[in-house]
């Protein structure tokens, strides 16, 4: 069942762009050309975004696919479709790749499971508020807003998986 998502490239230095491209269109298995954009947030880096279509699974593959390149800040969103939950995964240099089930409206899900493992770990409702903010990827989201922000208005690419 296809599905659709969308890449945020929030910052890469001018040099990496092509590399960009040139590993979503690997996974994507299409020839890929964003538009770059400055990021006013970094001076010296670009930002771009495309939204993308393609098989249940290929946010994963591009989010792997990206974190190849440890200087770029990017997120990568999935779409629920039939039978699968939809994924959200964050990346920011220095901190890793966040990944997690994400609703249809965007919200990041935390399973039952999940969640009585938390509380029944944490250590006081301090120690539940540091577990929870970190299953929410809090410090990922803190880190990547302002660059969210400064795309605001920027140009949308489409992109649609061959393979």
């Amino acid at each position: 069942m296809p599905t659709r998502g969308v890449v945020y490239v929030h910052s890469t230095p001018l040099a990496v762009c092509a590399h960009v491209e040139w590993a979503i269109a690997r996974v994507l298995d299409a020839p890929v050309s964003l538009h770059w954009s400055a990021q006013p947030i970094e001076p010296g880096a670009q930002r771009a975004e495309c939204s993308w279509s393609g098989r249940a699974g290929t946010g994963a593959e591009l989010a792997a696919s990206l974190r190849q390149w440890p200087m770029i800040r990017f997120e990568v969103t999935e779409e629920p479709s039939s039978g699968v939950d939809g994924q959200r995964f964050m990346y920011v240099p220095g901190r890793g790749l966040f990944t997690a089930a994400m609703s249809a409206n965007g919200d990041i899900m935390v399973g039952e499971d999940r969640l009585r493992a938390l509380i029944a770990t944490a250590r006081g409702p301090e120690g539940l508020s540091h577990a929870l903010d970190k299953a929410l990827g809090t410090a990922w989201d803190a880190e990547l807003e302002p660059y969210r922000y400064a795309g605001d208005g920027a140009p949308v690419t489409w992109l649609t998986r061959v393979g």
